[in-house]
């Protein structure tokens, strides 16, 4: 009877460490970034043969190994595997579906290939800018690049004194909208938090002109021309 019990807690203890070892070969293969929609990627890197994911913001998500392919992403509520697609050899993250069909839903780009949110947080911003008005003369009514999502992160940065970060995400949002006065408000507002009064006086101007009826940049350019 001990024999049997310790035999029980052994294949126990081995079903339980037995964790999928990936290849070198594998890892090399799979790791980089999968486009996941047009402004966003979904990391893959290993660290000690530990299989990590990156995605939106989150850094470092360990997913739940079902085989050395196949894993579960909670954060994503997605199971997912790796395919390679052999029309063009490129490997894929497939979701696993209830018929566990093979599908081939977010491609690995190469690494010349990011997407524009990429360089936007990483301050580079002139590759930014120019990622999101590739994506907005494919489609200008794209969620991704709406006015108030660029407004809403320039005035995150402003409300922290990063001014020369905030003055940068406003001027992306005056290239993507430069018939909106509500741009050139902000903008005229970040460069008069940084002291730089002429650059707010002429992007105040700029807003007044698209919407007269702008109190704030009416009184800055009434004050500032009574100097």
């Amino acid at each position: 009877m001990k024999y049997l019990y310790f035999l029980l807690f052994t294949v126990i203890v081995c079903s339980c460490s037995d964790k999928p070892v990936f290849s070198e070969t594998f890892q090399q293969q799979t790791t980089g970034h999968y486009l996941f929609h047009p402004d966003a990627e979904i990391d893959v890197h290993y660290d000690n043969n530990k299989l990590l994911i990156d995605w939106v913001g989150v850094k470092d998500i360990e997913p739940l190994l079902l085989d050395n392919e196949t894993f579960y992403i909670k954060e994503m509520n997605k199971k997912m595997r790796f395919v390679q697609n052999p029309s063009d050899g490129l490997y894929y993250l497939s979701e696993v579906m209830g018929d566990e069909s093979v599908t081939y839903d977010y491609r690995k780009q190469p690494d010349s290939i990011r997407v524009p949110s990429y360089y936007l947080h990483r301050k580079a911003y002139d590759k930014a800018l120019k990622g999101y008005l590739e994506l907005q003369s494919k489609d200008s009514s794209l969620a991704l690049i709406e006015e108030v999502k660029f407004n809403r992160f320039g005035y995150n940065k402003l409300s922290s004194k990063a001014y020369e970060e905030a003055i940068a995400i406003f001027k992306i949002n005056v290239a993507l909208y430069p018939k909106s006065a509500n741009v050139y408000d902000s903008l005229a507002d970040a460069y008069l938090r940084s002291g730089d009064s002429l650059q707010a006086y002429n992007n105040y101007s700029k807003s007044l002109a698209l919407e007269s009826a702008n109190p704030r940049a009416q009184r800055y350019i009434k004050a500032y021309n009574n100097e």
